[in-house]
């Protein structure tokens, strides 16, 4: 990876220069049976028109503070990236009253209506489905972004020493997020191919830095994993054999 990368977008943007057609994201959901694969070029189209939803249609900008009231998911990861791409502060679990905009799962949506800004629904189905019929009160992130442009460029540069993520009392800047990232790719042992599976939650981060962030400073990929306590007896060995999986923190 490219040692002058300073927020998590150039993280991305750089792993999309190395290696398009690898897989980033591959994601399963032991209680519906889902499983969903991105690559870097995939995932970074998601993100790119995310980060167009958030700075034109939901006019974000740079500093803003988006909750984001979400599980360990890959739609998560995509907003998260997104958030970076814009310079908004993706602030994971927060007070939805403070926030300038919320993005909430379809178990948060009372939660979320304490936001007086934008509020943006995500229905989590399978294939990035839509609501059968959207939360009053919210856009349907699933209506919303596939209109969008395939390549986003921000209205102004992102700082990378600005807060970029604030998570269960923690608040980082871009390049602190990077830094640490970094740190624990190299504890952990991930390498750059290499594959980590996590089955955490994004509420700390420990869940956020082995569940996306630590693979992708690595330019390794991460295999999360909702609901890993509904698979079967000897379903994580196979998983982890199937997957290729050389880091497993379940």
């Amino acid at each position: 990876m490219n040692a002058n990368d300073r927020t998590p977008a150039d993280l991305l943007r750089s792993a999309l220069a190395s290696d398009p057609g690898r897989p980033l994201v591959t994601f399963y959901d032991d209680a519906t049976g889902e499983r969903v694969e991105l690559s870097v070029a995939t995932f970074a189209n998601w993100v790119a028109k995310t980060a167009n939803l958030l700075q034109g249609d939901l006019a974000a900008e740079p500093g803003d503070r988006a909750v984001l009231l979400l599980p360990a998911h890959w739609q998560t990861a995509v907003w998260l990236l997104a958030c970076s791409s814009v310079g908004v502060v993706a602030d994971v679990g927060g007070d939805p009253a403070s926030a300038d905009l919320v993005v909430s799962g379809p178990d948060s949506l009372d939660a979320a209506r304490a936001c007086s800004g934008e509020r943006v629904a995500l229905a989590l189905r399978p294939l990035g489905g839509r609501f059968p019929q959207p939360p009053v009160g919210f856009a349907d992130y699933a209506v919303e972004v596939p209109g969008q442009g395939d390549r986003f460029a921000p209205y102004a540069p992102v700082d990378p020493d600005e807060t970029a993520l604030v998570v269960d009392g923690v608040e980082l800047t871009g390049a602190e997020l990077v830094e640490r990232a970094r740190a624990d790719a190299g504890r952990l042992g991930i390498e750059p191919g290499g594959r980590v599976l996590s089955g955490r939650s994004y509420a700390s981060w420990d869940g956020l830095s082995v569940g996306l962030y630590g693979a992708l400073a690595a330019g390794g990929s991460v295999v999360l994993c909702r609901n890993l306590d509904r698979l079967g007896e000897g379903g994580l060995a196979k998983r982890v054999e199937d997957e290729r999986v050389g880091v497993i923190r379940p």
